[in-house]
């Protein structure tokens, strides 16, 4: 045996022998100490108390005798004067030109006043807003490049010419009646 190979083994035994007698005293376990945690978990609810209830039920009245007629009663005569009154309340009812219809697939036939197109969409809701604000039913569509107005829908054309009669004297716009559509 050479020399290094005595020197390599004698080093080794000195670590194993250092190890045996060291790794207890740091490993004994003395430092180690387990924790302890309060526990966050609430105590269980209280059981409620059970009632329990017993249905009193009364006995139906005896229905094998008819009852009594009732006392009659008297009702005051309307005063001409406010029957009158009541009369010219009466709504009138007037028959249209033109009734509510439907079309082959069954949908109620409407009809909008398209009132302008823009091609700027600035234009076209500045022009909604004034009219929102004239208190009428406004809506715009997008058709290409074409931003249209619309006031409406109503299913009768007569609501509709009116309209846009008085639409042309507060506003100046002549419109056209177009078949509404969802569209």
């Amino acid at each position: 045996m050479n020399d290094g190979f005595k020197q390599r083994l004698a080093g080794a035994a000195i670590l194993i022998v250092a190890a045996a007698i060291l790794l207890p005293i740091f490993f004994d376990g003395a430092g180690y100490r387990e924790r302890q945690l309060e526990s966050a978990i609430p105590p269980p609810p209280v059981e409620p108390q059970l009632v329990t209830i017993t249905p009193e039920n009364k006995p139906l009245p005896d229905t094998t005798t008819p009852a009594a007629p009732a006392e009659p009663v008297t009702v005051a005569v309307m005063p001409q004067q406010l029957a009158d009154e009541v009369a010219r309340q009466q709504p009138v009812i007037e028959e249209r030109d033109d009734p509510p219809a439907l079309d082959q697939e069954g949908v109620p036939v409407a009809w909008s006043l398209q009132l302008a197109s823009f091609k700027d969409e600035d234009n076209a809701k500045g022009l909604r807003s004034k009219l929102i604000k004239a208190g009428y039913k406004v809506y715009i569509r997008k058709t290409g490049d074409l931003v249209k107005v619309f006031v409406g829908p109503d299913i009768q054309k007569t609501r509709l010419t009116a309209l846009q009669v008085s639409i042309q004297k507060e506003f100046g716009l002549d419109g056209i009646i177009v078949r509404f559509t969802t569209r």
